[in-house]
């Protein structure tokens, strides 16, 4: 018997965008089959990727689908999954493609998808091995799942690994990957509210600045994190959030030491959202040895990525805290709502103004 039909029939509508930690709990962490001793790392909230072990040695698996854009949706599906291997410490070497295309789809979205899947796929140095291609009635979008398979460089790293006295290390700028997929898909409606096109030109290159492959494995390979993870939605705050929930830590973050780029902050500033909770791919946050947190930057600089200290890991539980400006310290939830999906409403709610 279900467990809905246990509750005695109640249910209640979910919200879009990720399942919240309590209903992952419920009813998805539960019902994980059959417990295999060979499974290091399983369905766990806040954590990337699992790690599985392979007579002796081990591998990184993961999988992600784009939901939440339209274009670029190829390129987004294997840098935003090749990120969540990567930051396990493992470099991503296999992906599997499920590729669903809505009915009346012309050949020339299946030329773009599979275009963009390839060039991402030879810039990491991934090898497409298998996957599945459809069509697919009453479908409105097409939607892409990466799943990618990697090999640590060294050892392995989680999200739970995070330590009392770690600094917090965050690369490039908050809202990455939300500025891109906005600027790009409703570009026309933002022009038209006056923002600038050179900025808009700049935060759609930002997808262009998708993965943390390179910096992620710059840390790993010289053993500089205790812990990293990739702040998809729920942006950075969203982030910080599940890395101190998964590694039982408080941590704080200052606001007055997160970077937003100008153009994320112009458009947060137009449609009425919060950059903190934008998703976030593209950026890495890490822990780090406080002793080493320097290091950890130059290792970062060196690999051609810019990158902050934004935060420090306190003693074991409490969860995690926003340092405004003002010196407000505010809890941040467990779940983070990311403000992705309120953007489509906002600018409709502008249009009729």
């Amino acid at each position: 018997m279900g467990e809905n039909a246990q509750h005695g029939g109640r249910s209640e509508r979910l919200m879009v965008g990720k399942i919240s930690p309590d209903l992952l709990e419920r009813y998805v962490f539960k019902r994980a089959g059959v417990p295999d001793p060979d499974v290091l790392v399983g369905p766990t909230y806040g954590e990337d990727a699992a790690i599985i072990k392979i007579h002796g040695s081990y591998i990184a698996v993961h999988i992600d689908p784009i939901t939440a854009a339209v274009k670029n949706i190829g390129w987004l599906a294997i840098n935003i999954a090749s990120n969540d291997v990567a930051v396990r410490g493992a470099r991503p070497r296999w992906g599997i493609i499920l590729l669903l295309l809505p009915e009346g789809a012309g050949e020339d979205l299946l030329d773009s998808i599979t275009g963009q899947i390839d060039i991402a796929s030879k810039r990491i140095g991934l090898s497409i091995v298998g996957g599945h291609t459809e069509v697919v009635q009453g479908l409105g979008r097409p939607i892409v799942a990466a799943t990618i398979i990697g090999q640590p460089v060294r050892g392995i790293i989680t999200t739970a690994g995070a330590r009392p006295g770690d600094a917090i290390i965050m690369t490039k700028t908050a809202g990455l990957e939300g500025t891109a997929i906005i600027a790009s898909d409703y570009r026309d409606i933002l022009a038209g509210r006056g923002i600038d096109p050179e900025i808009l030109d700049k935060a759609s290159r930002n997808i262009e600045r998708i993965s943390v492959v390179d910096e992620a494995l710059a840390l790993a390979e010289r053993g500089l994190a205790n812990s990293m993870h990739d702040p998809t939605e729920g942006g950075i705050l969203g982030g910080v959030a599940e890395l101190a929930y998964a590694s039982g830590v408080g941590l704080e973050v200052w606001e007055d030491r997160i970077p937003i780029a100008r153009e994320t902050l112009e458009i947060a500033r137009i449609v009425g959202i919060d950059p903190l909770r934008l998703i976030s791919s593209g950026v890495l946050i890490a822990t780090t040895p406080q002793e080493r947190a320097r290091e950890a930057i130059e290792a970062l600089r060196s690999a051609g990525v810019e990158a902050s200290i934004i935060g420090r890991v306190l003693e074991k539980g409490g969860g995690a805290y926003l340092i405004r400006r003002d010196g407000t310290r505010t809890k941040i939830p467990r779940y983070v709502e990311d403000e992705i999906y309120r953007v489509e409403k906002l600018l409709k709610h502008l249009l009729r103004e």
